[in-house]
């Protein structure tokens, strides 16, 4: 038996309903029987373009070339990991192979973990190619499902089924998708063509698929502005130590918007609920419910710091920011939450610098490891 959807065999997620097996392990995207082929719901269009992005800027000669690499890999047919450091411009690098593949007629789809990039790629990705028409599917963006370029959630790829010729696939390295093989078969499943993974983080299954010249890897570890990668300073401190030395920061010293990352709930919550006594300041975790709200004020400067966990540790860019990590050594700050934190600071023109510092009870592999791939990326420029 094999479910034809997420590929599953293992005998224990088939039920028999009726003398009929259906399979469990996907049973969230609907009932599929064995042997049932997934059917869309709506036959999705397509149609060739005659498009041109419309960007504010010129893309430096490191992004061109990686650009014109993705669009030759896809014309051979071969998938590609984009290896670029956090600011580097990874969605600016798929613009070409974009254009291209809409110009072809193709169907093309832009997969991400979260659903708060979903809506700000889909913006941006709208402000780019004007002309044409660009859904978001997510939460609570469900109605319309079909456009020229569908941007959506990595959940969401199962109303896709046998539907891109190319699948750019951002976050790949990110809960939920990593480590989680129904999406990555619900993934496989919905491209026909090619996918591009985009991470600053790849995994070692994916450097292993690299190897094997499975994947074709594009590196790009040079920011716009030419400015070498922001190193997180690494203070190792009592906890109760940490949190005087905050208070100290954000009442002497702090000039910019302050990202401040803790590894619980509880700690956001219950920081953010002293700190505000004094302060402007808010708590922003994935059981905030005014995500949007809050981020918004954040931006405008109506909020001078706020508490988050890894929630905010990628896919939101601030203007000018500062990152502190509290209790950095924590097992829920990896390697890869730690890059993608710091990768937070120093990523526009305007502010090619800022401050990131790691307090720590100790210092654990995961800060070693984040410090040394920053080195190594900054080795490049």
């Amino acid at each position: 038996m094999k479910c034809l959807r997420c590929g599953n065999e293992d005998e224990k997620y088939f039920y028999l309903d009726k003398n009929v097996y259906y399979c469990r392990r996907c049973i969230q995207f609907g009932r599929l029987d064995v042997g049932q082929e997934p059917q869309n719901k709506m036959t999705y269009v397509c149609k060739k373009h005659r498009i041109k992005p419309k960007l504010k800027f010129e893309l430096t000669s490191n992004q061109k070339a990686a650009s014109s690499q993705l669009v030759a890999y896809f014309k051979e047919g071969k998938d590609s990991l984009v290896y670029a450091c956090c600011g580097a411009g990874k969605t600016e690098i798929t613009y070409e192979v974009l254009t291209y593949a809409l110009n072809q007629g193709l169907k093309v789809g832009f997969a991400i973990s979260r659903r708060q990039v979903v809506l700000e790629i889909a913006s941006r990705l709208q402000g780019v190619f004007k002309t044409i028409k660009v859904v978001p599917v997510c939460e609570g963006y469900t109605q319309i499902v079909d456009g020229d370029l569908i941007v959506c959630t990595m959940h969401q790829l199962y109303r896709y089924h046998k539907t891109f010729n190319l699948l750019i696939m951002d976050e790949v390295d990110a809960f939920p998708f990593k480590g989680s093989d129904l999406l990555e078969s619900i993934a496989r499943h919905a491209c026909v063509g090619n996918r591009v993974f985009l991470t600053a983080t790849p995994t070692d299954e994916m450097l292993e698929s690299v190897k094997k010249n499975e994947l074709k890897m594009i590196k790009l570890f040079v920011r716009p502005h030419g400015f070498p990668l922001v190193l997180p300073e690494i203070k190792v401190r009592p906890v109760s130590v940490q949190i005087i030395e905050l208070i100290r920061l954000v009442t002497k010293t702090l000039k910019n918007p302050l990202l401040i990352f803790v590894p619980t709930i509880r700690d956001a919550v219950t920081l953010s609920f002293f700190f505000k006594v004094f302060f402007p300041c808010d708590a922003l975790t994935s059981k905030t419910e005014n995500k949007e709200e809050i981020i918004d004020k954040f931006k405008k400067g109506e909020l001078k710091f706020i508490f988050a966990t890894t929630v905010l540790e990628r896919g939101i860019t601030i203007e000018g920011v500062d990152i502190v990590v509290l209790k950095s050594n924590h097992p829920v700050f990896d390697e890869a939450s730690l890059i993608q934190i710091i990768g937070r600071v120093g990523r526009s023109r305007a502010h090619p610098t800022g401050l990131g510092i790691f307090y720590c009870t100790k210092v654990n592999e995961a800060i070693r490891a984040c410090v040394s791939s920053l080195k190594e990326m900054n080795e490049a420029l």
